[in-house]
């Protein structure tokens, strides 16, 4: 009775004991990937951010071509402080774009 007693917890704790030495096996390995990919960039990510800095630059000379417009409404009407803004706008404008 005893000897049976003593085998059930061996055949119990056999799949916890094998699971347990199939995850230290396999964490170096999974370490590595993680860190693979943690370090490396994909071609869609890079393609995402390129994306997204062309929009933001976009957004930002849209933003300068709307105040240039303004400003030239009043340099028109006689306002010289537009004149003067308007041509520093288009300045920034053009400093924009050849960034791009």
């Amino acid at each position: 009775m005893r000897l049976a007693v003593a085998l059930v917890p061996f055949f119990v704790l056999q799949g916890c004991v094998a699971s347990m030495v199939g995850d230290v096996i396999t964490a170096p390995v999974k370490i590595v990937s993680k860190t693979a990919d943690v370090l490396t960039t994909s071609q869609s990510e890079s393609d995402e951010k390129r994306g997204r800095e062309l929009r933001k630059r976009e957004e930002s000379v849209g933003k300068l071509v709307r105040q240039r417009d303004q400003a030239r409404a009043r340099c028109a009407d006689g306002d010289k402080r537009a004149c003067k803004k308007a041509a520093d706008v288009s300045e920034q404008i053009a400093d924009a774009q050849d960034g791009a």
